[in-house]
């Protein structure tokens, strides 16, 4: 092969090589940027972005050496990041010294802007931190450390809004407010401490009076409350008590009035009684005396029957004796069945008449007591017929006595109705009274002491 030909295959090769190898290093200088992260890529006129969010997150890393297209660029995180300050040395507005841990929370706004600050994150995590320092140390140089202590929300507000204004600047904003999150005593410091003990002193002071009013308001309180209770207790017992004797007072007098009643009710029932029993006797007289006044029909009826009877036996036997001798036996035997089934149909007709008549007078009691028992106006009636008789029976005896009697009654007064208006007051204390004082009367004068010498018997003086 000629040497020409040598030479071009090597240079050819060569070309190859080189070609694989710029390949391979443009590959090598292809980044692609994190989710988390923005690089900033400066070239020589202009300043991009890659990322998320942004145009493309793809780009090729050329170095800075090469011309026209050498770049320079700057990663920074698009995630929140914190600045801790754990013991930072502040003072308060009388100088005391003291330490305080405050956090604050960042991310990055305009990846561009805190790229034209910084050269690395590291850089600008740093510049943070001198911002945040010195919006701590203005705003706790303006207070007492008591009031810091109790209002420490109100103090991580001043921080955020002290810190504000400069964080456009870095292209940075806060995601929350700064935490003020503790506050110590420096070294041979103890104010921090101080404070603390007069704080626990005062709330243990505060916790013991409180502890003491409520002690005695709850004993004030269970004294009152055995109070109300022991009037309650006094009261219901006064209640009871004049309860119990309103009870007992109307109860005795219901007691009382019960028995009135059933005294007034036996009173009552005993003079039903006594009328019940008045009826009864009068009733039973008058069913008595008609009892006496039928039987004495019956036995009137019964001997006309029987003077019939023997009548119509004798003629039967008459005329029997004018048979012939030869029928004697036959019409003795007739006569004897006729005789019999006389006295039979006799007994039978009596007894019937006498169950009858017995029965009649039973069954008129009866239902006379059932009328008389359920009826008050009937036995009220019975009762005027039987004094009405029972008057007039008197009156007549009375009459009959007064025939044979020589008894002359004589009425001085206006009118015949005032004198003696029933003779039987002769004989009342209302009538002897009236002779006493005739008799008086009559002594008054000659002729009736003459009078009155001649019943007595005694001589007369008159001369």
């Amino acid at each position: 092969m000629p040497f020409t030909s040598l030479i071009l295959l090597g240079a050819v090769i060569v070309a190859v090589i080189v070609f694989v190898i710029l390949f391979f290093w443009v590959v090598a200088l292809r980044r692609v940027v994190p989710v988390n992260e923005v690089h900033i890529v400066q070239s020589r006129k202009t300043t991009i972005s890659y990322g998320k969010g942004f145009e493309s997150n793809t780009y090729y890393e050329w170095p800075s050496w090469i011309p026209l297209i050498g770049l320079t660029k700057i990663m920074l995180p698009v995630s929140n990041f914190a600045i801790d300050l754990p013991d930072y040395a502040a003072y308060d507005k009388e100088r005391v010294p003291f330490l305080v841990h405050v956090m604050a929370f960042f991310r990055i706004s305009d990846s561009n802007t805190a790229a034209q600050r910084v050269a690395s994150f590291d850089e600008l995590q740093h510049q943070l931190t001198s911002i945040v320092q010195g919006a701590v140390r203005t705003v706790l140089a303006g207070h007492e450390i008591d009031q810091i202590m109790l209002d420490r929300s109100r103090f991580g507000e001043a921080f955020t809004k002290e810190v504000q204004p400069q964080l456009g600047s870095w292209g940075v904003e806060a995601i929350k407010n700064i935490e003020l999150m503790d506050i110590r005593d420096s070294k041979e410091s103890e104010v921090i401490h101080n404070i603390m003990a007069k704080r626990t002193s005062g709330i243990e002071r505060e916790s013991r009076l409180v502890v003491a009013d409520n002690t005695r308001q709850a004993e004030m309180a269970e004294i009152a409350a055995k109070r109300e209770i022991e009037m309650a207790r006094q009261l219901a017992a006064e209640q009871v008590g004049l309860r119990t004797a309103e009870k007992d007072k109307n109860v005795g007098v219901a007691n009382e009035q019960a028995s009135q009643q059933v005294k007034v009710q036996q009173r009552e029932t005993a003079a039903k009684e006594m009328d019940v029993v008045q009826v009864k006797n009068v009733r039973g007289a008058e069913i008595s005396k008609e009892v006496a006044v039928i039987a004495a029909g019956q036995a009137k009826e019964v001997a006309i029957v029987d003077a019939e009877a023997t009548k119509q036996v004798a003629i039967v036997e008459a005329e029997g004796n004018k048979q012939q001798t030869v029928l004697t036996a036959e019409g003795k035997l007739e006569a004897a069945k006729r005789n019999a089934e006389g006295i039979a149909v006799e007994g039978t007709a009596r007894g019937s008449a006498e169950t009858a008549i017995l029965m009649a007078p039973v069954d008129a009691q009866i239902k006379l007591a059932e009328k008389i028992g359920s009826d008050k106006g009937y036995q009220d009636y019975l009762l005027g017929i039987r004094n009405i008789e029972a008057t007039q029976a008197v009156g007549q005896a009375q009459a009959e006595a007064l025939k044979t009697a020589q008894v002359k009654v004589i009425a001085n007064a206006g009118t015949p109705g005032k004198g003696l208006a029933n003779v039987m007051d002769l004989f009342s204390a209302g009538g002897g009274t009236a002779v006493a004082s005739m008799l008086e009367g009559l002594a008054q004068s000659e002729e009736g002491r003459r009078l009155l010498d001649k019943f007595t018997n005694k001589p007369d003086n008159t001369p």
